[in-house]
């Protein structure tokens, strides 16, 4: 099998609810870590093309840099926890991956030692 993984990073503020009772509005520079897998590589040896999935997550951060994610889709619903924005990204890329390709996991890291990271089940 092989892995490809792909980083960026982001920065904006989010206020979560726990136990019923919301945190105060504060800032993250967020890191994302995204890993996907296959079994084969193409003609050129490639298991797909880097920039596909750089330019996806480029495009599903862009609108969450420098905003308040309680203010933006889809946290505006949801909870914007570090589990859940791994998930929403995680699903994202998961839907836009060539065939043969699978999401292994999207991984958020809020701040040093602090990381979530979502795995979704595997195609067998």
């Amino acid at each position: 099998m092989y892995e490809l993984s792909i980083e960026r990073e982001f920065c904006a503020a989010h206020a979560i609810v726990m136990r019923g009772e919301r945190e105060p509005v504060h800032g993250h520079n967020w890191r994302v870590t995204v890993i996907v897998a296959g079994d084969t590589l193409d003609a050129d040896g490639l298991l797909c093309d880097f920039h596909e999935i750089e330019r996806t997550l480029d495009t599903i951060l862009a609108p969450w840099q420098n905003a308040n994610l309680n203010e933006s889709e889809p946290f505006d619903e949801i909870n914007p926890t570090a589990e859940l924005i791994a998930r929403e990204i995680g699903e994202r890329i998961r839907r836009t991956l060539p065939d043969g390709v699978q999401l292994l996991s999207a991984s958020v890291t809020e701040a040093p030692g602090c990381r979530a990271t979502y795995r979704p089940a595997l195609d067998r």
